[in-house]
């Protein structure tokens, strides 16, 4: 896709813009944003259902913009399945063969090879009502897949699963991908799926791509705040402050020191406290005026008692949240509340805690939201 945009009403209503973006063939890769962000537009786009407003897009060398969806071998996988109900799971499936006019033994043959590949070889005789959701889903899968698309398209496929069995589809699309290496492009507001499924990421936000990366490399390095407070659960804390004489004030909850972040000026980080607040760190020299820091809940410890550390920030416990792996402590700083991963519940509602990291772990935005450490 180059430079494509899509616009309703005239003009009035901009779903996407100026996307750029390209997809590897046998790529997974996973388009992911809120609702209304316009992931599902521009999977119609490249579907061929929506024709770009500006902009070009190919498969290949070929330019396909302009062509209707049979022009392109692709196949469209949809949130409500779209099984016919009057069919068998078998006439579903071989329904795209019978309109292409393949003779009724090819058909047989390819239906068996693909229920067997998705284990739903013992459901064809049956319709799609006498089905489960997971088993529904595999029959659209199987349909999709047994035209042998050069792209295949999923529209939020797994969003109308019961948790279980959206981990197993997951497990079970990304095996299928895997071994059939088809070109995939994915669209879910489900972050899990994303992170798990995908070779990239592509993170939308107003009908704009935000950043694209491999699924760790987008969680350890969020080029913008949105992104930054998008990926990850619970999302990245952010501290907002301005700088001012080489400081820059966060409120009255202690002082962040930031050695090692980022090469440039000396500033300091403070959060009040006075003389007693320490001091010293560094701040990309392109940071001016509003910035902010951005640290992981699981990158905060969480302590009763004030430590040595320069990078101290006072709050007071809100709620505990017992998760089993890990314990969420909800911390209120300066009426914003900072999640933290803990090891264990040693903390109660209402106890004043300190909190300290790594300053290696923690990350500058500047006054545009963008990355500069």
């Amino acid at each position: 896709m180059e430079n494509v945009s899509k616009y309703f009403d005239g003009g009035e209503t901009v779903a996407n813009y100026r996307l750029n973006l390209e997809v590897d063939d046998g790529e997974f890769l996973v388009i992911l944003g809120p609702s209304g962000c316009g992931k599902t537009t521009a999977l119609r786009l490249i579907a061929g259902l929506e024709q770009p407003s500006e902009g070009t897009i190919y498969f290949g060398d070929e330019r396909v913009d302009g062509r209707s969806p049979s022009d392109r071998n692709v196949a469209m996988v949809f949130q409500n399945y779209a099984l016919y109900p009057h069919m068998t799971v078998a006439q579903n499936i071989g329904y795209p063969l019978k309109v292409r006019g393949i003779p009724p033994d090819e058909r047989d043959r390819r239906v068996e090879e693909v229920t067997e590949l998705l284990h739903i070889e013992a459901q064809t005789h049956k319709k799609p009502g006498s089905l489960s959701g997971g088993q529904r889903q595999r029959v659209a899968l199987a349909r999709a897949i047994i035209r042998e698309p050069s792209v295949f398209l999923l529209d939020e496929p797994l969003s109308n699963l019961d948790a279980k069995l959206r981990q197993e589809m997951r497990t079970e699309l990304k095996r299928l991908q895997n071994e059939l290496e088809i070109t995939t492009v994915y669209v879910t507001h489900n972050q899990e799926e994303a992170m798990s499924m995908a070779d990239t990421v592509v993170v939308m936000h107003q009908g704009t791509i935000q950043q694209i990366a491999p699924p760790q490399e987008l969680y350890d390095r969020p080029r913008t705040t949105w992104v930054a407070r998008f990926i990850g659960s619970p999302p990245m804390n952010l501290f907002r402050g301005t700088r001012r004489n080489g400081s820059i004030d966060i409120g009255e909850a202690g002082t962040i020191a930031l050695d090692g972040v980022a090469s440039g000026d000396e500033a300091v980080v403070e959060a009040g406290g006075g003389d007693e607040a320490g001091s010293a760190g560094v701040l990309a020299a392109d940071a001016r005026g509003e910035i902010s820091l951005g640290v992981r809940p699981e990158d905060l410890t969480v302590t009763t008692t004030r430590p040595s550390s320069e990078s101290v920030i006072e709050g007071t416990v809100d709620t505990v949240e017992p998760m089993g792996e890990y314990v969420l402590v909800n911390v209120v700083v300066n009426d914003q509340v900072v999640n933290a991963k803990a090891n264990e519940e040693t903390v109660e509602r209402g106890d004043t805690v300190y909190l300290t990291f790594d300053d290696g772990k923690a990350y500058l935005y500047d006054d545009d939201g963008e990355l500069v450490a």
